[in-house]
């Protein structure tokens, strides 16, 4: 099997430390940047119409993973797959972000939660009848939130 990922454009955002990055995009309220390259920017038409984002990214500061890892809101350590963390197998994270402007082939963000310099792999469209679940289990993370 063979993949052909690549980054389509680079996050910018105020976090140059990775200390200081909220967990969550939830939880943030800093404006970002998302420069996607130019011969990937036809590929924003239409996004404008959209008030929110889902990105996903490429965790380029993790050079390790953890199968078993402790998340943030729980002092016992949880499989990689039931958690958020970035010391993943294949380094990928996804937020969601409010869009605020489109300027040729950059978006203006709010909510953004990812390192400055962060590799884009991909924009989708946040569109609540396909993504927003009503009946869901939080696992161990119920009563945690």
């Amino acid at each position: 099997m063979k993949l052909n990922i690549q980054p389509i454009g680079v996050i910018y955002s105020p976090y140059k430390n990775l200390k200081k990055i909220p967990c969550q995009a939830y939880k943030s309220d800093k404006t970002g940047r998302i420069k996607v390259f130019k011969k990937f920017a036809k590929g924003l038409k239409d996004v404008e119409g959209f008030s929110h984002l889902t990105i996903l990214y490429y965790f380029h500061k993790s050079k390790d993973y953890k199968l078993i890892a402790k998340p943030f809101l729980d002092d016992k350590p949880k499989g990689i797959f039931a958690i958020r963390g970035p010391h993943r197998p294949n380094h990928i994270g996804v937020s969601t972000v409010r869009l605020l402007k489109v300027k040729s082939n950059e978006l203006i963000v709010k909510g953004i939660d990812a390192l400055n310099g962060t590799p884009l792999l991909d924009i989708k469209p946040y569109i609540p009848t396909f993504d927003e679940r009503i009946k869901v289990k939080i696992g161990w993370l119920k009563g945690k939130l």
